[in-house]
């Protein structure tokens, strides 16, 4: 079992396990067989999906990224040995309603961390606030560029002397704090204060040890997230997920364990509610806790299967 990554005192202990109880306490209220969807600043300009938009869309100027996540572009997930979807019994999948059931937005821009270059989504408010049920996602990525002072704050380096660990894990828990205060401040600065949820989007696009030519220790990638969870929790940004899939998270992740996450969301890389049910199963589970979404591309959408 994996150590704590924490070493607290008895009070604190106690406080953060309160957090944490309230956290796991804490689940995704979505329908079963309800549908969904998630955008990104790259919807900027475009209609919803919900189509509750009221007005025309706003005009923006969208930045461009060196690379681009999951909210970006569809891509064809590579297919790990354990998919066999056809041999599951998917359950009876129910008619989407006219308008989608919830959304889930984009917070920033593809990137891990925000900066001129790189700034929040520019249409978070405006697509949080046409979105119904609306959640949040964050992309996350370690590198050990994010170790410097113009990525990692001050108070997370401070808070990271109480993790249990090397000193290159507690500076890339130190990263994955940083990722999640960055995010929640550009949040509220939006005027957004109380989304359903949270949603960390762990793929092979962004940069982590082993992806892109990096060679380390996947254990900082499990700090970096771990970072982030832990931060989001001790805030009471709650309840937190993880979108990614059995192939990217063993990749990123290996056998290494993060804790506080309540759901996965799991990108399937089909185009039905139907297909993308089948993932629903907990055979499917990368993280350890119940798939509570199951991702699907529907024309130029992603859309999300509630389980």
């Amino acid at each position: 079992m994996l150590k704590p990554l924490l070493r607290l005192s008895s009070a604190s202990l106690l406080a953060l396990c309160a957090l944490l109880i309230l956290g796991s306490l804490s689940a995704f209220a979505y329908t079963s067989g309800s549908i969904g969807y998630d955008i990104s600043y790259l919807n900027c300009g475009t209609t919803y999906p919900s189509n509750v938009r009221v007005g025309a869309p706003p005009v923006v100027q969208i930045p461009s990224p060196i690379h681009l996540g999951r909210g970006e572009a569809p891509v064809a997930l590579p297919q790990s040995p354990a998919r066999t979807v056809a041999r599951l019994a998917p359950p009876a999948v129910k008619t989407a309603a006219p308008h989608a059931s919830f959304g889930i937005v984009g917070v920033d821009t593809g990137f891990p961390f925000m900066s001129a270059t790189h700034p929040g989504n520019p249409c978070l408010a405006d697509e949080y606030n046409h979105t119904p049920m609306a959640g949040l996602y964050i992309n996350t990525g370690y590198d050990a560029i994010y170790t410097d002072a113009n990525h990692t704050t001050p108070s997370c380096s401070a808070q990271s002397a109480a993790v249990a660990g090397s000193t290159a894990q507690k500076a890339a828990w130190a990263v994955g704090c940083s990722e999640a205060q960055g995010d929640t401040s550009y949040a509220t600065s939006q005027g957004i204060t109380s989304p359903v949820g949270w949603w960390l989007d762990v793929e092979t696009a962004n940069s982590w040890c082993g992806q892109h030519g990096v060679s380390c220790d996947l254990t900082l990638n499990q700090y970096t997230i771990q970072g982030i969870i832990d931060t989001l929790t001790h805030i009471g940004a709650v309840p937190v997920g993880i979108y990614s899939n059995n192939y990217m998270w063993s990749a990123i992740v290996g056998t290494n364990a993060v804790h506080g996450a309540t759901s996965d969301w799991y990108a399937t890389g089909t185009n039905t509610a139907h297909s993308a049910a089948g993932y629903c199963s907990n055979s499917f589970s990368f993280s350890g806790v119940p798939v509570s979404l199951a991702q699907f591309v529907s024309g130029s959408v992603d859309r999300d299967y509630a389980c």
